[in-house]
């Protein structure tokens, strides 16, 4: 099992800046992929970022109405991703999700955590 707790969300004006991070624990080793994914009113849930666990790769991908403005990292050694999110938009207001996929392909979702965006 892998437990993902959410925090970092907020209201934020448009234009404005926050960091989501997204920690795991129990079997973390089992962890080869991660990811924000988020889910505004009356819409289906939708990919934000991904990157992998594996340091050697460090590969990482984004939708295409974040590019340029998220940056998702992570801190093994925390066992931490992060969502960077500068330039805010109000199309950007939802309850966004931290997952993670283990080697035999079951995802694992966090309780998510709301953001904002609006003047």
């Amino acid at each position: 099992q892998v437990q993902l707790v959410e925090s970092g969300g907020g209201l934020v004006q448009p234009g404005g800046s926050l960091r989501l991070s997204c920690a795991a624990s129990g079997s973390i080793f089992s962890i080869t992929l991660m990811g924000w994914y988020r889910q505004a009113p009356g819409k289906e849930r939708e990919l934000v970022a991904r990157i992998t666990t594996d340091e050697s790769t460090n590969y990482a991908n984004y939708a295409d109405s974040v590019k340029g403005r998220f940056t998702i990292s992570r801190d093994n050694a925390k066992n931490t991703v992060y969502l960077q999110m500068n330039s805010l938009k109000s199309e950007d207001t939802a309850v966004y999700y931290c997952s993670a996929d283990n080697y035999y392909g079951r995802a694992y979702w966090g309780q998510g955590t709301q953001v904002t965006v609006s003047s």
